[in-house]
């Protein structure tokens, strides 16, 4: 869930990229980002120490990114980090992809399946959805077991679940309602 402060500042950040019609090359950047922040969260705790002077935090960020990411997005990154919503950053990332795929007619999918798809599966899956949604499909997939099969797909906000387990708890749900 992507809070208003992030809605707020990734919103910004997405208007400003578009001025400078720089919004795919700092998605990119977002995204590296963001992965370097997963892969290091210690760097993420330092960043949002309050104990750490601001000037000291802002450095870091300087030394990590300058001159590898658009100018603008270094300042973002400052912001967030002098005003104490580094920790934002994902959400800020969420609305900036959000705004970018509204505007380029594209649809977020998370689909979750019981074991992993075939290339030609994940092919055929995508062209379905978007012919649902009308819109270009960017896909997420991940495998999860105790779905125990079938495949459930979260987009634009609806979930459409064709899994054995939704099935069985459909099934166990008439069964415990059935007066005897």
């Amino acid at each position: 869930m992507v809070t208003e402060t992030a809605r707020k500042y990734g919103g910004s950040l997405y208007e400003l990229a578009l001025e400078d019609q720089k919004t795919d090359e700092v998605l990119g950047q977002l995204k590296d980002i963001l992965g370097i922040f997963k892969e290091n969260p210690d760097y993420l705790r330092i960043l949002s120490e309050p104990s750490i002077p601001k000037a000291e935090r802002c450095k870091l960020l300087d030394d990590a990114f300058k001159g590898n990411v658009w100018p603008y997005l270094l300042n973002f990154l400052k912001l967030l980090c002098e005003k104490g919503y580094i920790r934002e950053f994902k959400g800020c990332v969420g609305e900036f992809r959000k705004r970018f795929n509204d505007d380029h007619g594209i649809a977020q999918a998370t689909v979750t399946t019981a074991r992993e798809l075939t290339v030609s599966q994940k092919d055929s899956l995508r062209k379905k959805l978007e012919a649902l949604s009308g819109k270009k499909v960017d896909m997420i997939v991940y495998t999860n077991p105790a779905l125990l099969g079938g495949i459930r797909v979260d987009m634009e906000g609806k979930r459409y679940d064709g899994t054995a387990k939704e099935r069985l708890d459909q099934l166990q749900h008439i069964i415990e309602n059935t007066v005897v």
